[in-house]
Parts: C-alpha cells; sequence; structure tokens
C-alpha cells in the first residue's frame, strides 16, 4: 500500500465565483481569519501598527467629501451607485471604511524573522523563497505550515519535486496527518489546484515546491530535442494574474519555492537568476533569498542568513542568521538570544553571557543549551516578545551574524554599496 504522501493530487471542486457572491466572500473571508492570530510576536507588531494607523495624523476625507462642490458630489454618488449595480455591492468602498487597514501575518516559526518581516508571512499575499541547494527553503516553508496549524488554519504541500519528507516534516511541528499534499502530473495540474485551493477559502497556508519543477505539459509531451522557449515563464504569469484577486479576497497566503540558476555571459554583477520568468518577482509581496553560511558544531546543523529582498508590507533590505539543526528545523533558542543581546536582555562580557546579574554560560553554544533546559529561557524570551512588540521594528544582522536593531526614531540606514545591492540581493 502506497504512503499518503504518494497519492495522487488532491481532488479539489472548483469553485467559481460570480459578481454576486463577492461581496458576501469578502465579508465571510475576513471574519474568519480574524481568529487565525500569530502566536509570536506578530500579535504585538500587528497591535502597533493598528496604533499608528488610529492615532495618524492624517487628512479628514469626511469633511473634504462634505464641503466638495454639490454637482460633483451627485455625480461621484451617481457613480458609484451605477458601479456596485453592475458588479455587485462592494465593489468599490472608501479605504477607510474597508475593514483591513493592516496586513495580518503568519509566524514563520523564528522571533528574529517576524520582526525582519514586521510580523511574519502576510496574509492574503504571495511569497517567494529561493536560494541554493540545501539553504532551508523547505524547512522554512514546513515552519510556516506547523505555524499555521497551531493557529487552527488548514495548510497544503504541492510536491512538485516529489521530495517531501513526512517524517521531517513532524520532526519540524507538521501535523502531517491534516495537511492537504498534492504530487501533480504537470505545472498546469499544480497551479490549477493551487488555484482551487485558493478559490475555495478552506485553506490558510499553500505551498509549492518548487516553481523550477513546474514542468509544461507540453514540454512533457515533447521529446528532450525540443526547444520550448519561456513556456514556463507564460505558465507562471497567467497563474499569478488568475490567483492574485483571490489570494486578497481568501486572505490564504501562498509560498513559492524557487531555485537558481546562471546566466551564460555575465561580466559585471551576478550571474544567478530564479526560475519561471519574471512575473513572481512582481506579484510576490515578499521575497527571501536564503543561504547557507557555515555549519554547527558537532555537524548537527547549518547557520544560514536570511535576506529580505523584497517586502510591501514592512521595511525591506533587513538580514537574519538562523541556526537549523537537522531534525528539528529552526533553533527558536538561539533566534531568542541573538534578539535579547541586541535589545540588551542578555550581556556579553567576553565569552560569558548574563541575565539580571546571573551568569548564564561560556560561549553561544552553550548559553543556548542552558536557555532549554532552564527557567529562564522561557523569562527571557518573554521579555524579548515583549520588547519586539514595542518596538514594532525589524531587526537587522551584518555579516557578522550580529544583531542590528534601531531605535524607533532613528531611520533606517541601507547600505550605499550599489556592488552589494547587485551581488547580494538579486
Amino acid at each position: 500500500m502506497k504512503p499518503f504522501f504518494l497519492e495522487r493530487a488532491v481532488v479539489v471542486s472548483s469553485v467559481v465565483l460570480s459578481s454576486s457572491s463577492a461581496f458576501q466572500l469578502r465579508q465571510s473571508f475576513h471574519r474568519r481569519h480574524d481568529n487565525l492570530a500569530s502566536p509570536s510576536i506578530s500579535g504585538g507588531i500587528l497591535e502597533a501598527k493598528k496604533k499608528v494607523v488610529e492615532d495618524g495624523d492624517g487628512v479628514d476625507l469626511s469633511s473634504k467629501l462634505s464641503s466638495m462642490d454639490p454637482a460633483k458630489r451627485a455625480a461621484l454618488d451617481g457613480v458609484l451607485n451605477q458601479i456596485e449595480r453592475s458588479y455587485g455591492r462592494g465593489s468599490i468602498v472608501k479605504l477607510g471604511d474597508a475593514g483591513n487597514m493592516v496586513v495580518e501575518s503568519i509566524s514563520t516559526g523564528a522571533l528574529t524573522l517576524d520582526a525582519a518581516l514586521g510580523g511574519g508571512f502576510p496574509k492574503g499575499r504571495v511569497i517567494e523563497i529561493y536560494g541554493p541547494e540545501s539553504s532551508g527553503k523547505t524547512t522554512l516553508a514546513l515552519h510556516a505550515i506547523a505555524e499555521c496549524q497551531k493557529a487552527g488554519g488548514i495548510a497544503a504541500f504541492v510536491d512538485a519535486e516529489h521530495a517531501l519528507d513526512p517524517v521531517y516534516a513532524a520532526g519540524l511541528g507538521v501535523g502531517v496527518d491534516d495537511l492537504l499534499v498534492s504530487q501533480p502530473d504537470s505545472g498546469e495540474m499544480a497551479l490549477d489546484i493551487v488555484d482551487q485551493l485558493v478559490r475555495s477559502s478552506a485553506v490558510d497556508v499553500i505551498v509549492v515546491d518548487s516553481v523550477a519543477a513546474l514542468v509544461p505539459r507540453a514540454e512533457l509531451e515533447g521529446d528532450m530535442s525540443d526547444s520550448q522557449i519561456g513556456l514556463q515563464a507564460r505558465l507562471m504569469s497567467k497563474a499569478m494574474r488568475k490567483i492574485t484577486g483571490s489570494l486578497s479576497l481568501s486572505q490564504c497566503t501562498v509560498i513559492f519555492l524557487n531555485q537558481l540558476r546562471s546566466k551564460v555571459g555575465v561580466i559585471y554583477g551576478s550571474p544567478e537568476v530564479t526560475s519561471g520568468g519574471n512575473a513572481l518577482k512582481f506579484y510576490a509581496s515578499v521575497r527571501l533569498d536564503t543561504r547557507r553560511k557555515e555549519i554547527l558544531p558537532d555537524n548537527k546543523g547549518i547557520r544560514v542568513k536570511v535576506k529580505v529582498v523584497k517586502n510591501k508590507v514592512a521595511a525591506p533590505f533587513k538580514a537574519v542568521m538562523l541556526d537549523i539543526i537537522f531534525g528539528t528545523g529552526i533553533d527558536s533558542w538561539g533566534c531568542t538570544l541573538d534578539a535579547a543581546l541586541d535589545l540588551g536582555i542578555v550581556e556579553r562580557r567576553g565569552s560569558w553571557y548574563a541575565y539580571q546579574g546571573n551568569q548564564l554560560a561560556q560561549g553561544r553554544h552553550n548559553v543556548v543549551e542552558y536557555l532549554k533546559t532552564n527557567d529562564l529561557g522561557e523569562s527571557i524570551k518573554e521579555d524579548v516578545r515583549q520588547a519586539l512588540a514595542n518596538y514594532g521594528q525589524p531587526v537587522d544582522l551584518d555579516d557578522d551574524g550580529d544583531v542590528d536593531m534601531p531605535d524607533a526614531d532613528i531611520d533606517l540606514e541601507i547600505s550605499n554599496s550599489s556592488e552589494e545591492l547587485r551581488t547580494g540581493f538579486e
């Protein structure tokens, strides 16, 4: 008997959204997803964002509309009524009345990465995670699935590479019994399944692993010697156009994992390019670049640098260092220690670390192990969460892995090196 994860693609009924049902979906989707709060620091950051919106010195539009020329006001009311009659109520509203001023998020499973993203992976958006082989892309995606399930959500994994390891996923905290898995035969089949899952409004997170493995049907049916140019790029471009609007309504987050290729003949700048054309780069609200930096002591894992190459919901160009332990995933205690050092919660004196005057241990590795088994670890983690929520600012790490968090009243400094921007982010 074949294991569940090798069965054919998940069969999902197609849901066609008519204009008359769109308004009902807009209301029901947002009410349903209000209960899916991130268990990490994103809740505190979300409250900070809401406070900014509520306390902001914006223009009083109500007074502006009341003082509008009566003829212009009548024309505006007329065209709004015409649009609602044609496309349904709620098809056009004032931004202040939309009720969705702040983008909610799903935790990534790492405190520092949540802070760098402004709370986590934004709901209702497209995410791209790319990087070389064995750099933690799938691990990040599986952690997002685990956090979604902890919050009561439903997740799906489109395994185009046919390489999902259920044992490893379970070790990262994924509920494999509840995870929807599809192993499609072609790129069209994979993206059709994603589209139908998004339109159903029943799924909160969908991971596609990977874009490079989405093989167009024409390429599968052709010979190895055939040359089909741009098939995958056109396929991805069409998929992005179709699912973007549905994502906004359903508040589902789609995470695309992608591979790197090298352009031929590049002399200046980076020769690296991602698969699937340029459409995904434009439609993605968040793009993460993962790079393996070193192997941890005793060969127990790897240290990975994650750069926020693009972010439409918070400040971009942040970077964090994550310890990924083989078999268990992201070391949350390592993230906690990095943030605690920067915030001044934990002090480092030479190779020794101290918390509130109490010495913890000598050496970063020993401190992390100490936090896992001592009650002080929970106290430090709670202090870090509170401090990050109060800051509402991303965490920045330099190439050496040292955290650099600016004060709330200081503008962030972005590197002026054009060479770094060319070779490091794209």
